[in-house]
């Protein structure tokens, strides 16, 4: 009778625990990867599905189910497949499956050889259908690069250890090799002199502004509505464009070999200090995945909010440009550009000491292209997906009016211009 008592007991004490640790699992249903553009592999979609399933598996915690796990429940309702499902659908695959989150892959060739793959995942969270976290990184096709990545982009939804998205939900870099320290420079502006690249970044303090149609930007669009509040932490920007030297010495390639890239021989400036063009959405977050490497720094692109702050000089609200209600003080554009870029900072600076934010080169942002919201909102990071990427500013080829500081313009994330480039943002 001793015997089968200690036996019971022994049987409770493993299972009970064992019970426990399975009530704790949180379950994540992983769609069907998703390639807008229509042109990666199946083998790279299947590969990016089937080793975040490991991944997440493989997490205390979390168990992942794949798309294949979910065949029969997806064919029996009508899921889109293309990571824009509703508030209800995203509950009843949480229902069905006994989820906790939904987790959405995309992917994107970086390249014409396409060996080089972009992965953008995002995690939500199934009771509330909200956005938890997103991130991109840039990995090569194989399958051993790809489970490699996939285990990271892991760490960073799931928020484990030291590896968590940045502000804007953007590649956090790989820091593992800095070439100098982390610290800052206080409030101050600084130079980012690594491989001489002589890059100001200005700081803008921290505030609130109307983002959106205000009364000075006359012949707003639709889009630039509603007017909002937004309040935003301190950061810090370049003070121009980045170069065309700037993009070689961190990226080792020309504006001619972009250009050949776009599959075009028409150059609209050339010289070190003339800003760098035919840059992708994607190839720009790769220049600051690379700069963050090279730094030990949290180099990005500015979210949409935090572009038109700096373009706006911050809290103070700006003007109808950026820096003046006269366009060709301040910005290269359809009037006086000869249809040419041309070298940065040769226009009067905003009051913050950033120059080109209207005019020259259409600057990329983070944020996937979306409408507005009325509502206050603390350092918005934009909607969780969509099809193209917003670029701000105008360029040499826009009228005035699309040099405005409320403009919005898109593009798809693969498209390279001869009117479009970036600058970079620093998380402090």
């Amino acid at each position: 009778m001793k015997i089968r008592v200690i036996i019971l007991l022994l049987l409770v004490l493993i299972f009970v625990p064992s019970m426990q640790a399975n009530d704790e699992v949180k379950k994540v249903a992983i769609l069907e990867t998703v390639d807008k553009v229509g042109n990666v592999t199946y083998g790279v979609r299947l590969a990016v599905r089937s080793k975040f399933a490991i991944a997440i598996t493989n997490t205390t915690g979390y168990e992942g189910y794949n798309r294949i796990d979910l065949a029969t429940i997806m064919g029996e309702h009508e899921f889109q497949r293309t990571g824009y499902v509703s508030d209800e659908q995203i509950k009843q695959l949480g229902e069905m499956s006994g989820a906790a989150y939904i987790l959405i892959a995309e992917v994107a060739y970086m390249d014409d050889a396409k060996n080089d793959i972009v992965i953008t995942a995002q995690l939500i969270d199934i009771e509330t259908t909200k956005l938890i976290e997103a991130a991109d990184i840039f990995s090569r096709t194989d399958t051993e690069s790809i489970a490699k990545n996939c285990r990271e982009l892991t760490k960073r939804l799931l928020k484990i250890g030291s590896s968590t998205s940045g502000m804007t939900g953007s590649a956090t870099p790989d820091l593992s090799t800095p070439s100098q320290s982390n610290t800052m420079q206080g409030t101050d502006s600084f130079v980012e002199n690594v491989l001489g690249l002589n890059m100001k970044m200005v700081y803008v303090p921290g505030g609130t502004f109307t983002m959106g149609a205000t009364a000075e930007q006359s012949g707003a669009d639709s889009d630039e509505y509603p007017v909002h509040q937004v309040t935003l932490e301190g950061f810090y920007i370049g003070a121009t464009e980045v170069t065309q030297a700037q993009w070689k010495a961190v990226m080792g390639t020309t504006v001619y070999d972009q250009a050949n890239k776009a599959g075009t021989s028409d150059m609209r400036g050339v010289g070190d200090n003339y800003p760098m063009y035919y840059v992708s959405w994607h190839e720009a977050m790769m220049f600051c995945q690379e700069l963050s490497r090279l730094t030990g720094k949290t180099y990005i692109l500015p979210t949409e909010a935090q572009w038109e702050y700096a373009a706006r000089e911050g809290a103070t609200g700006g003007s109808q440009y950026s820096g003046s209600y006269s366009v060709d003080a301040v910005a290269w554009y359809d009037g006086n550009s000869s249809s040419s870029t041309h070298p940065v900072g040769t226009k009067r600076s905003n009051k913050l000491g950033i120059h080109d934010m209207s005019g020259n080169v259409y600057e990329w942002c983070s944020d996937w292209y979306g409408g507005y919201s009325g509502n206050p909102q603390t350092n918005p990071t934009g909607p969780s997906s969509g099809q193209y990427r917003v670029l701000r500013g105008g360029s040499w080829r826009n009228s005035a009016r699309i040099c405005r500081v409320a403009f919005r313009d898109r593009n798809t994330p693969s498209s390279r211009l001869n009117s479009g480039g970036f600058r970079v943002l620093l998380i402090p």
